[in-house]
Formats: C-alpha cells, structure tokens, sequence
C-alpha cells in the first residue's frame, strides 16, 4: 500500500489557509480540498473516534472528551484507553487488506493500549507522595527511553496550561519523524495541537493569530518536504474550526439557585457531589452534557436551559438521536451554547471558597473542561518569581499548590464544539483524493472511508 501520513492540525479551517500559511496554501492548491461537516460535538475525542472509525458517536461511544458514570457516580475525563471507543479502527481495516500494515499513532486521544503498532501519548506519572511528573507513555515501552535520549523530554507544558505553545507541536513533529526514520510505518497519525490553544487564548482573529498561523505553517512546511522525500503520501485533516466568544454560560450556578446542585465542605472549600445532585451539567467547550439524577425535574431543567441567555439549543429526546448522541455516556439533556458563548464547570457562588483545583492546571479532576488554564491569574505580582519559588518547594520534597490560574472565565476568546454558521469555520480535509464530493463538502463520518481508499492504493 502507499504509505501516508495524515497531519491533524486543530483548530485549521478554510478561512485560515492564506498569505500566514505559504506552505499550507500550496499543499491545498495542489492538491483535492474538501470541507468536513464537523462532528458533533466538535471536540477532540468524538472528532478524532468518527474520523478513525466512521460512526457517530451514540456507536463508537466517544460524546465528549468526558462524560459522568452513573455507576461511579463520577465524573471521567480525557481517559486514554482505546477499549472506550466501539468499532473497528481505521488502521485494523487496513491491516486485514495487508497483514504487513503498520500504523504510528502520535499524539491522537484514545492511544493506550490500542491496537497501533507503534503509539506515543502524554502521561504523567503520579508518584504515591501526590506528586506530579510530567512524561509519555510509549508502545511498544522501549520507545519512550529511545525517544527522549534522542529528542529529550517532551515539553509537557508546553502542551498545555499558560505555557502552552509552538514548542510541543515541534516535539510531536520530531517525534514523527524519527518514527519514520526508524521504522517505516504505513500510516503516520500526527497531531499538531497548537493553534487550537493559542486560538482559545487570544481569539483567531487577532494580529497574534497570524504569528501563531506562521508558525504552525513552518512545521507543517518541514514535516512535507520530509515525507515527500521518503515517498510517503501527506494528508491534511482537521477537527474543527475555532470561533470568537465573549460571553461564559454557568448553568452549574444557575442549577445551583434552584437547589438542584448538592455541595459537600472539604476543609472549608465546595466541592460538587455529582451523585447526590439533582441535575448538574458537565461542561465541554460549547456543548454541556446536563445528567439529572431526578427524573421529577427533568422538564424543568429543560425549560430553565432554553430560557438562558447564551443556550441555542437544548436537544432531547428525538433530537439526541438525530444528532448521534443517544448514547448510555450521554446526558439526559445535551446543551449547545450560541456562537458567541461557551459553557464553564463553574459551580461555587464565592471565589473564596472555589475548591482548590479551580485555580490549578488540573484536567482530571474538574467535572468539565477548563480553557481558563490557559491564563496566569493576572491579580499575582511577579507570577514568574512565585512559580520559581513553588517549584523549588516541590524540588525539596515539600507538598504545594500551583494555583495560578484565574477564575474569570471571561478572558477565553476562542471556542468549538458547536456546528458554525459559516463553513469557512468548518474544519477541512485535503490530499491526494479522487472522489472528493463536488459540492466540497463531505460529513466528518465519511472521513474514514476517503481515509481508508487513499492508503488502500497500491504503493507508487
């Protein structure tokens, strides 16, 4: 088969691909260029499991990047194993076309323990101590000692958090390369995060984008010219565009007034308690998963939601299973914000007893995704100073908090996850394709199969 590397650059849309992206727009001219249908929710995790296994969601079970366990009563987020996600993948499709297929899978969600014969993803390590030491997980394992003796540690945060910048996307970028180098893969699977941070930070409209638009470019430039020279095929793929907001939705607070949130005091700080709350919603970028334990109230819920400024929809019933979500992982009412807003988890009434994580890079454990970490709360003096003297604590072995980040939602400028008015905010597909759709749109379910006939062609 002819051996491909499909690029993800989150966050790439139409719009985007211009004078900022010399090396992108030439790769697009040159070459079949479809708009994607955006999968709903348009966040990583479903857009990532509808591409790799052509099914919606309420199939391969991925509605979100974090959902709530009734059986837990617990919130999961950004889980990793691939056994969550239902249905045959892209690459063991091919691999039973050619026993000899191999796939690289760097950086895409759902990467432990999957079937990918060769696999990097980030993971820390928790120590027993309640420490936190930033690391990958590798397969096979002996890659991750190789990988960092070669290239060094990955920049973890640099991933994500205020840090967050160019200099993971180039890290993953290294990283396949060397994979290439070393072991020939038929499908590359390379993700290329950067301009879905910078754009939540500083909106992509603004002069910074056009930096940040340049510098994946440059990446994208290099990773081509690499693998053209190695005979290997280049797609480009993205997983949603990302628009301007101005304007948090709270409905954890809103449910809270009616009485519907229960709050347990852990050494003077709230906590929610999810199994014991009426209803409560957890919060994904532009759509909010809202559980209610109190089937008695449910009506209620949905009206008070529809009422809310900055709710344009709230799908129910039928309209679940219209949209793909009526899955067991799904809530009883899934929220989908305007284009000028986004959902937070925020659910405490005082700033002052806001449970510890709020202010703390902390994906786990909040019951919902939080683009503020993105930010240094800008009320610290000498932030640099106070961080340089928590990590010199935590050198020394004592135990400390890295509360840095901010509780005012309103400095998020970029969001997704719902479907966008204007499809020059859609996300894009462009390669070497022969049977693109002529109206040059194509549904993000459709990817797979476009997908597996581009690396089905016999090698040239």
């Amino acid at each position: 088969m002819q051996r491909t590397a499909v690029i993800n650059i989150v966050g790439l849309s139409r719009r985007l691909i211009g004078k900022n992206t010399p090396h992108l727009k030439e790769f697009v001219d040159g070459n079949s260029l479809c708009t994607v249908q955006p999968a709903f929710p348009a966040v990583t995790c479903t857009a990532q499991a509808t591409y790799l296994t052509g099914k919606l969601p309420c199939e391969h079970g991925a509605v979100a990047n974090g959902w709530y366990d009734s059986q837990l009563a617990e919130h999961q987020f950004w889980k990793q194993s691939n056994h969550l996600i239902e249905g045959a993948k892209l690459w063991e499709v091919l691999r039973e076309q050619d026993p000899g297929f191999t796939c690289a899978k760097l950086f895409w969600w759902y990467n432990m323990y999957s079937s990918a014969d060769y696999s990097i993803t980030p993971r820390p390590i928790y120590p027993a101590d309640g420490s936190k030491v930033f690391d990958i997980y590798t397969a096979p394992m002996k890659l991750r000692e190789q990988l960092k003796s070669d290239l060094g540690d990955f920049p973890f945060p640099a991933f994500w958090g205020p840090a967050a910048g160019i200099a993971s996307s180039r890290w993953i970028a290294d990283s396949a390369i060397w994979i290439e180098k070393k072991h020939r893969p038929s499908l590359s699977l390379v993700y290329l995060p950067h301009l879905d941070y910078s754009f939540q930070k500083i909106g992509p409209e603004t002069h910074e984008a056009e930096l940040e638009l340049r510098r994946i470019d440059q990446i994208f430039g290099e990773l081509l010219t690499f693998y053209r020279e190695r005979g290997v095929d280049v797609v480009v793929l993205s997983e949603y565009g990302i628009t301007p907001v101005h304007r948090p939705v709270h409905l954890n607070r809103i449910f809270r007034e009616r009485g519907w949130i229960a709050i347990k005091d852990e050494l003077g700080r709230e906590m929610i308690d999810l199994g014991a709350s009426r209803a409560f919603a957890i919060a994904d970028h532009q759509v909010a998963h809202v559980y209610v334990n109190d089937a008695e109230i449910k009506d209620e819920v949905e009206s008070l939601m529809k009422s809310t400024d900055g709710v344009e929809e709230v799908l129910s019933g039928g309209r679940l299973e219209d949209t793909g979500m009526n899955h067991w992982r799904s809530g009883d009412l899934v929220a989908v914000a305007d284009a000028e807003s986004w959902f937070t988890y925020y659910y405490w009434m005082d700033d002052r007893v806001a449970p510890d994580y709020a202010r703390c890079v902390d994906i786990h454990r909040k019951p919902g995704y939080d683009p503020v970490e993105l930010f240094i709360d800008p009320a610290i003096r000498f932030p640099r100073l106070k961080l340089a003297k928590r990590l010199a604590a935590k050198k020394l072995g004592m135990r400390t908090l890295m509360d840095f980040i901010p509780l005012d939602a309103g400095l998020v400028r970029g969001s997704h996850g719902r479907e966008p008015e204007n499809k020059k905010d859609w996300p894009i597909l462009a390669g070497a394709f022969k049977n693109l759709p002529e109206n040059g749109e194509l549904p993000a379910t459709e990817v797979f199969g476009h997908l597996l006939s581009l690396c089905s062609r016999p090698s040239s």
